[in-house]
Protein backbone atom coordinates (compact mmCIF):
# COMPACT_ATOMS: atom_id res chain seq x y z
CA UNK A 1 0.00 0.00 0.00
CA UNK A 2 1.26 3.18 -0.65
CA UNK A 3 2.00 6.23 2.20
CA UNK A 4 -1.90 8.07 0.59
CA UNK A 5 -4.61 7.51 2.93
CA UNK A 6 -6.70 4.83 2.35
CA UNK A 7 -10.41 6.94 2.45
CA UNK A 8 -9.44 10.29 0.91
CA UNK A 9 -6.30 10.13 -1.72
CA UNK A 10 -4.31 12.50 0.09
CA UNK A 11 -0.78 12.34 1.39
CA UNK A 12 -0.35 10.44 4.62
CA UNK A 13 -0.14 13.24 7.68
CA UNK A 14 3.25 10.89 8.40
CA UNK A 15 4.92 11.70 4.92
CA UNK A 16 3.59 15.53 5.01
CA UNK A 17 5.34 15.67 8.17
CA UNK A 18 8.55 14.58 6.92
CA UNK A 19 8.24 16.60 3.59
CA UNK A 20 7.85 19.73 5.68
CA UNK A 21 10.37 18.46 7.82
CA UNK A 22 12.74 18.06 4.68
CA UNK A 23 11.52 21.52 3.58
CA UNK A 24 12.79 23.25 7.00
CA UNK A 25 16.10 21.79 6.44
CA UNK A 26 16.66 22.57 3.26
CA UNK A 27 15.68 26.23 3.52
CA UNK A 28 18.24 26.32 6.84
CA UNK A 29 20.99 24.24 4.46
CA UNK A 30 20.48 26.98 1.57
CA UNK A 31 20.68 30.06 3.96
CA UNK A 32 23.91 28.75 5.89
CA UNK A 33 25.69 27.97 2.03
CA UNK A 34 24.65 31.47 1.11
CA UNK A 35 26.53 32.75 4.08
CA UNK A 36 29.50 30.38 3.73
CA UNK A 37 29.65 31.29 0.00
CA UNK A 38 29.67 35.10 0.57
CA UNK A 39 32.58 34.54 3.11
CA UNK A 40 34.47 32.42 0.65
CA UNK A 41 33.67 34.68 -2.22
CA UNK A 42 35.19 37.51 0.10
CA UNK A 43 38.73 35.60 0.85
CA UNK A 44 38.99 35.19 -3.15
CA UNK A 45 38.70 39.12 -3.41
CA UNK A 46 37.09 41.71 -0.83
CA UNK A 47 33.50 42.29 -2.53
CA UNK A 48 32.63 39.55 -4.54
CA UNK A 49 29.26 38.46 -4.63
CA UNK A 50 28.18 35.06 -4.20
CA UNK A 51 26.30 34.84 -7.83
CA UNK A 52 30.02 35.80 -9.00
CA UNK A 53 31.54 33.22 -6.83
CA UNK A 54 29.32 30.82 -8.15
CA UNK A 55 30.54 31.24 -11.61
CA UNK A 56 34.28 31.02 -10.36
CA UNK A 57 33.84 27.78 -8.73
CA UNK A 58 31.52 26.85 -11.99
CA UNK A 59 34.48 27.90 -14.45
CA UNK A 60 37.11 26.23 -12.39
CA UNK A 61 35.28 22.77 -12.52
CA UNK A 62 34.83 22.99 -16.42
CA UNK A 63 36.87 25.00 -17.78
CA UNK A 64 37.00 27.84 -20.08
CA UNK A 65 33.21 28.16 -21.74
CA UNK A 66 31.77 30.25 -24.03
CA UNK A 67 29.32 33.20 -22.48
CA UNK A 68 26.24 31.70 -24.35
CA UNK A 69 26.58 28.49 -21.99
CA UNK A 70 27.00 29.94 -18.58
CA UNK A 71 23.57 31.81 -19.55
CA UNK A 72 22.48 28.82 -20.52
CA UNK A 73 23.42 27.10 -17.64
CA UNK A 74 22.27 29.68 -15.05
CA UNK A 75 18.94 30.90 -16.53
CA UNK A 76 20.48 34.54 -15.74
CA UNK A 77 19.77 36.84 -18.88
CA UNK A 78 22.67 37.71 -21.40
CA UNK A 79 23.36 41.26 -19.72
CA UNK A 80 23.43 39.85 -16.26
CA UNK A 81 26.08 37.36 -17.40
CA UNK A 82 28.38 39.67 -19.07
CA UNK A 83 28.24 42.29 -16.20
CA UNK A 84 29.37 39.48 -13.95
CA UNK A 85 31.89 38.36 -16.72
CA UNK A 86 33.51 42.02 -16.84
CA UNK A 87 33.68 42.73 -13.06
CA UNK A 88 35.47 39.63 -12.71
CA UNK A 89 37.73 41.11 -15.62
CA UNK A 90 37.95 43.87 -13.36
CA UNK A 91 39.09 42.35 -10.51
CA UNK A 92 41.27 40.26 -12.45
CA UNK A 93 40.23 36.80 -12.03
CA UNK A 94 38.59 36.04 -15.60
CA UNK A 95 39.52 36.12 -19.20
CA UNK A 96 38.80 36.30 -22.66
CA UNK A 97 40.12 34.14 -25.12
CA UNK A 98 40.28 33.43 -28.32
CA UNK A 99 38.50 29.95 -28.82
CA UNK A 100 40.83 27.80 -30.52
CA UNK A 101 38.16 25.35 -31.73
CA UNK A 102 36.44 28.19 -33.30
CA UNK A 103 38.74 31.47 -34.20
CA UNK A 104 35.45 33.65 -34.35
CA UNK A 105 33.85 32.88 -31.02
CA UNK A 106 35.52 34.21 -27.56
CA UNK A 107 35.90 31.97 -24.31
CA UNK A 108 35.75 33.14 -20.70
CA UNK A 109 38.53 31.27 -18.52
CA UNK A 110 39.86 32.21 -15.16
CA UNK A 111 43.30 33.75 -14.66
CA UNK A 112 46.23 32.53 -13.46
CA UNK A 113 45.64 34.50 -10.34
CA UNK A 114 41.65 33.49 -10.18
CA UNK A 115 42.43 29.96 -10.44
CA UNK A 116 44.95 29.95 -7.46
CA UNK A 117 42.85 32.92 -5.33
CA UNK A 118 39.91 29.95 -6.11
CA UNK A 119 42.40 27.14 -5.18
CA UNK A 120 43.35 28.52 -1.69
CA UNK A 121 39.57 28.95 -0.57
CA UNK A 122 38.56 25.56 -2.08
CA UNK A 123 41.05 23.60 -0.36
CA UNK A 124 40.14 26.53 3.35
CA UNK A 125 36.40 25.54 2.76
CA UNK A 126 37.27 21.57 1.77
CA UNK A 127 39.20 21.56 5.33
CA UNK A 128 36.33 23.45 7.53
CA UNK A 129 33.68 20.72 5.64
CA UNK A 130 35.95 17.84 6.66
CA UNK A 131 36.33 19.14 10.36
CA UNK A 132 32.41 19.63 10.76
CA UNK A 133 32.10 15.79 9.68
CA UNK A 134 34.67 14.43 11.61
CA UNK A 135 32.47 12.69 13.90
CA UNK A 136 30.74 11.15 10.42
CA UNK A 137 30.91 7.92 9.65
CA UNK A 138 32.18 7.01 5.63
CA UNK A 139 29.17 5.45 5.52
CA UNK A 140 26.87 8.99 6.59
CA UNK A 141 29.00 10.50 3.98
CA UNK A 142 28.21 8.11 1.38
CA UNK A 143 24.96 8.53 2.40
CA UNK A 144 24.69 12.30 2.28
CA UNK A 145 25.64 12.24 -1.21
CA UNK A 146 23.92 9.70 -2.60
CA UNK A 147 20.38 11.52 -1.52
CA UNK A 148 22.05 15.27 -2.39
CA UNK A 149 23.21 13.37 -5.76
CA UNK A 150 19.20 12.23 -6.16
CA UNK A 151 17.77 15.42 -4.84
CA UNK A 152 20.05 17.68 -7.25
CA UNK A 153 18.68 15.04 -10.23
CA UNK A 154 15.28 16.23 -9.77
CA UNK A 155 15.81 19.57 -9.29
Amino acid sequence: MSERDEDHGDISQDRREAAQAVERELSVLFGRARSVSLHFAAQVHPGLDAASYALLVHLFHTGPVRAAEIVELTGLDKSTVSRQIARLEDLELLERAVDLADGRARIVQLTQNGHDRLEAVRMARRQLLWEKLDSWTAEDMRTLSTLLGRLNQLL
